[in-house]
């Protein structure tokens, strides 16, 4: 999913990183329940700057997906291979969100199956698929024709066991479909009755994903790179102007990845791309792009380890000095920040802690030139 080295865009690894850091932030707060609302996703219909985070990453994934794969489509290299390679990436990208959820214990019967590492497989895997077959035209239709046949399923068929269609949290097609193919068992366990990254929401986020799949074609075009920008801005207001109409009758939710969360995502991440790419590829100011070319080059191995670490952290636990128990993320969190700053401001910090040790330790694989790719 990485682009090869002699054609990569120093603005698309800043953006990656800037998603990931943001990933590790808004994943990582001291408390829960003590956040600002910035750091939140929206509660249903909506959106918060933290909803615009992972359909940013499949944006980018899009991107490099074209950015990896044009010189060997172009060449006539053999498909069946690429197809074996992307193969190969999407199923270890799926195993890693399982292993991700079910660590440490494991268990088959609380296993969740969708995710985030999932969606983000199974958009890489199809996206790549439709890029090596299907030229630039057909894939602005697909990408389309995936937005309006979600709309018409969500909005128009009749939900089995309701008997209307609806856009509520527990009965709308999209948790249906979860509880029947998955169960109870294997969904996101804040919600038990629908999973956000559930199998009927992952066709529009592979529009998402489409969406930087086109931009990478443009990104590669051989033209001034004032127009490439000017043209990725007005596709991004369009992307925010058709979003906020179609958010009356199909609103702006993450939950369900709705097609008009899908124009608003995409719409700003053009734009942001687009400011990215032109401060730092065509202007040069990159005095402060290495922290978040640090993260984005090994995105995945973060977004993994922090995990991991973050589950370890809450499953240790110690006793201090007043004889209580309590986890050693507890601990640290309220030895460090919890006596002097109040409860959101001492939630904010633990995260941003987070997001500087990562920083450290990928610093570390940075100057050992230790990139670690699926």
């Amino acid at each position: 999913m990485e682009t090869q080295k002699a054609e990569r865009l120093l603005s698309l690894d800043v953006f990656r990183g800037i998603t990931i850091a943001g990933m590790i932030l808004v994943n990582n707060p001291g408390s829960w329940g003590h956040i600002y609302p910035a750091l939140e996703h929206a509660a249903w219909n909506g959106v918060t700057p933290t909803d615009w985070i992972f359909p940013f990453f499949l944006f980018i994934v899009g991107v490099a997906i074209t950015f990896s794969l044009s010189k060997r489509k172009e060449r006539g290299d053999n498909q069946k291979k690429l197809m074996i390679q992307i193969f190969r990436r999407a199923i270890i990208l799926f195993v890693l969100g399982l292993i991700m959820y079910g660590f440490p214990y494991f268990n088959l019967a609380t296993q969740r199956i969708p995710g985030v590492l999932q969606r983000i497989s199974v958009c890489y895997f199809i996206s790549s698929f439709i890029f090596l077959k299907f030229n630039l035209k057909t894939i602005y239709y697909i990408a389309g024709s995936l937005l309006f046949i979600y709309w018409g399923m969500m909005t128009l068929i009749p939900v089995p066991g309701i008997g209307y269609p609806n856009l509520e949290p527990a009965t709308n097609l999209g948790a249906w479909l979860d509880r029947t193919i998955l169960g109870l068992g294997q969904l996101w366990k804040g919600s038990k009755v629908w999973d956000p990254e559930g199998i009927l929401s992952t066709v529009p986020a592979i529009s998402t994903t489409l969406i930087g799949v086109i931009t990478g074609y443009w990104l590669q075009r051989k033209i001034d790179p004032a127009t490439k920008i000017v043209w990725m801005f007005v596709f991004g207001n369009i992307g925010l102007v058709l979003a906020a109409i179609w958010d009356i009758w199909f609103p702006i939710n993450k939950g369900i990845w709705t097609s008009s969360y899908v124009l608003f995502t995409g719409g700003m991440a053009l734009l942001f791309l687009g400011m990215c790419y032109w401060l730092i590829d065509v202007k040069g100011y990159k005095w402060w792009t290495k922290p978040f070319v640090v993260y984005g080059m090994n995105a995945i191995t973060v977004f993994f380890l922090s995990g991991i670490v973050a589950k370890t952290l809450t499953l240790i636990q110690i006793t201090d000095a007043g004889g209580k128990t309590k986890s050693l993320m507890g601990y640290l969190y309220n030895s460090l920040f919890t006596w002097w700053l109040n409860p959101i401001n001492a939630s904010l910090a633990w995260a941003l802690l987070n997001v500087l040790f990562w920083l450290g330790i990928l610093w570390i694989l940075y100057a050992k030139k230790i990139f670690i790719k699926v």
